[in-house]
């Protein structure tokens, strides 16, 4: 079965004619039918049936084996990272979600859990930080907010020589542009608060694996926890996710076209977009995602500015998030990426100047025109 009938049908073990959509189960607990008898579901802690569903599906999407769902994509992170132990140590992308730098240094770090950021794009900078206690490797390709690109295959390359797991966050770019557990990743991450849902309306995270051992310690994390989506979050993910693909493929034809406006105008400095010639990993994304996705960011030449466009924009909306129908525009210095110091927030290139932009799908010319007004104000 191919992606977008996948998203539309779902992954059905036996043809029920008689049945049209998914049903919603609300129960928490559920009756044991024989005592001593182990049955599928028991309480919605530990398995429910609506979630169950999206869990399959979701996985079979990412062409994985096992799907678990949690309640944010934080708190799919947070459970996966439940996996390390004190005296562990982790390497991250630098360029990475703000969220993820403040799980791992704010509080992972207080159970001992080690970590290093580094600059994924040359993948000696990850061979340079392995260590005796290296367990990990993260990674976001492209990176939010730079959109940097990660040689996928060769981290999983480094991995395998020094017998590490290999976790990567596929927000950006969804299942249907790219399938990291395809390359040999061993763990994809998903803030399904984003594409996957697509309508701003919920907060949902999924962890996919092809690996026994590391399902069953997803699982042990997600049971004891307990950080999980609920029964109607999961049937709206599941409506959602049947028009994934339209969604994807709308938001990216508009970015192309925003992109081309944006390069031509005076107030832009520079332009960060993984298919770009100025991207210096253009040609490894193109060997590993179907496509640059709908997620933009740019600097302006006079950051005095920043203030007054956010201010005057119209039809964009300033918001955090992305992946949905309207068109966010963020700051990440300010908003996403707000608790990093300010001298590695400079380093990383998380300037005042910069601007992320996540395209919906509304009508280009009004997008156009509402950027070219909020420019040259």
């Amino acid at each position: 079965m191919r992606f977008e009938t996948k998203t539309i049908h779902g992954i059905r073990k036996e043809k029920k004619k008689e049945l049209w959509g998914t049903n919603v189960n609300f129960a928490s607990t559920f009756p044991v039918a024989e005592f001593g008898v182990t049955q599928e579901f028991e309480y919605s802690r530990v398995s429910a049936p609506t979630r169950s569903e999206l869990e399959e599906i979701l996985a079979a999407l990412e062409n994985g084996k096992y799907g678990y769902a949690f309640s944010s994509g934080m708190a799919t992170i947070t459970s996966v990272f439940t996996m390390f132990s004190a005296g562990d140590h982790v390497i991250l992308g630098q360029d990475i979600y703000g969220g993820t730098y403040r799980i791992v240094h704010d509080i992972y770090s207080k159970f001992g859990v080690e970590y290093t950021f580094v600059d994924t794009t040359d993948l000696d900078n990850i061979r340079n930080a392995i260590k005796e206690n290296t367990k990990a490797i993260f990674i976001e390709t492209p990176s939010n907010p730079l959109l940097d690109v990660t040689d996928i295959r060769g981290v999983v390359e480094i991995a395998k020589q020094h017998n590490l797991i290999t976790i990567a966050d596929n927000t950006f770019m969804t299942p249907y542009l790219q399938k990291p557990l395809d390359f040999g990743i061993d763990i994809v991450v998903h803030s399904a608060t984003k594409f996957l849902s697509g309508h701003h309306d919920l907060l949902a995270g999924v962890a996919i694996t092809n690996d026994d051992g590391l399902a069953e310690k997803i699982k042990f994390s997600q049971v004891a926890a307990g950080a999980l989506i609920s029964p109607f979050d999961s049937w709206l993910l599941m409506r959602s996710l049947k028009t994934l693909k339209l969604r994807v493929e709308a938001a990216q034809k508009n970015t192309e076209k925003l992109i081309e406006f944006f390069q031509s105008h005076d107030a832009v400095d520079k332009i960060y977009y993984p298919t770009l010639d100025t991207n210096k990993g253009k040609k490894i994304h193109e060997s590993q995602a179907a496509g640059g996705g709908s997620v933009f960011s740019f600097t302006l030449k006079d950051d005095s500015k920043v203030k007054t466009f956010f201010e005057s924009l119209n039809v964009a909306l300033f918001a955090a998030s992305l992946g949905g129908a309207e068109t966010l525009v963020t700051h990440p210095s300010t908003i996403t990426h707000a608790e990093m110091p300010e001298e590695e927030k400079e380093a990383r290139g998380v300037t005042n100047s910069l601007i992320r932009i996540a395209v919906g799908f509304e009508n280009t010319d009004d997008l156009i025109e509402d950027f070219k007004q909020a420019l040259e104000k």
